[in-house]
């Protein structure tokens, strides 16, 4: 990208913020190493992450269980949300929430229906290994050798109240989570240094707001469905499905739409 005639002219020491088109162009490059990976790096990373996540509900268990999930702790009580967020992103696990736009973006700029095959894939392979990785510790959350027998009465506390909303709810909170995920995407490439706080603030949002979140979400259901508090059927078509079309309906159709037509001019 070109450089501001004006660079020079900045204090030393002071970093100016990045342009639009800088932060689309640094997400776009992203979005590109990640169509261009394996599916094997694709698989074991998507298989991570999903793993990871976990520890946002036990995270956010743990601390509603010493708090007695009183509601004026909730402020604190969300703060666990952020734990496996921040080993999935610190990390470069693969996410699904944040291939929503770095997948998209060099998709929108190509515009060509290769982009968009290369996209599902990544979308296909990454959100299956997701929910596999989800499931696989969702089970360890069931079992009596993992969790203290508190903090498991809490992941299912945790997780009754995120299954108690409506498929509308689902669906509307999902976009704000979307949306959420996406901006934080956006935002950690103008960070040098320090990303443990965006991180952190981002995903706290998404807990206060009890926004909905496909992967960390289905580490809830799943535990359910294994308790066998809920059925297969009832997780899918009252969680995973609605909450998926939000997500995908935040991250990409609204957030990266809308930051994409903010620098349209100057990226093509």
């Amino acid at each position: 990208m070109p450089k501001n005639s004006d660079t020079s002219e900045k204090p030393e020491g002071i970093d100016k913020p990045a342009r639009p088109a800088e932060v689309y162009d640094a997400v776009m490059r992203e979005g590109e190493e990640e169509l261009g990976r394996s599916f094997s790096a694709l698989w074991w990373s998507g298989i991570a992450a999903g793993l990871s996540i976990g520890f946002s509900v036990v995270a956010t268990a743990a601390i509603g269980t010493a708090l007695g999930f009183e509601a004026s702790s909730k402020p604190i009580i969300s703060l666990g949300y952020a734990a496996g967020f921040l080993i999935v992103i610190l990390a470069r696990q693969q996410l699904f929430t944040e291939n929503t736009i770095t997948a998209l973006l060099p998709v929108i700029t190509s515009r060509s229906w290769a982009g968009v095959r290369h996209m599902l894939r990544l979308w296909s392979i990454v959100l299956l290994a997701n929910l596999i990785g989800g499931a696989l510790f969702a089970l360890a959350t069931v079992s009596s050798v993992f969790l203290s027998p508190d903090i498991a009465e809490g992941v299912t506390h945790v997780s009754e109240h995120m299954m108690a909303f409506s498929v509308s709810q689902m669906f509307f909170k999902g976009i704000a989570a979307g949306w959420l995920i996406a901006a934080l995407v956006w935002v950690l490439p103008t960070v040098r240094a320090g990303k443990f706080w965006p991180i952190l603030f981002f995903t706290w949002l998404i807990a206060l707001g009890e926004f909905t979140h496909v992967v960390a979400g289905s580490v809830e259901a799943f535990h359910l469905v294994f308790l066998g508090h809920i059925g297969l059927a009832e997780m899918v078509f009252g969680f995973f499905l609605p909450t998926l079309a939000g997500n995908i309906v935040g991250g990409s159709a609204i957030f990266a739409l809308v930051s994409y037509a903010q620098v349209r001019s100057e990226v093509e």
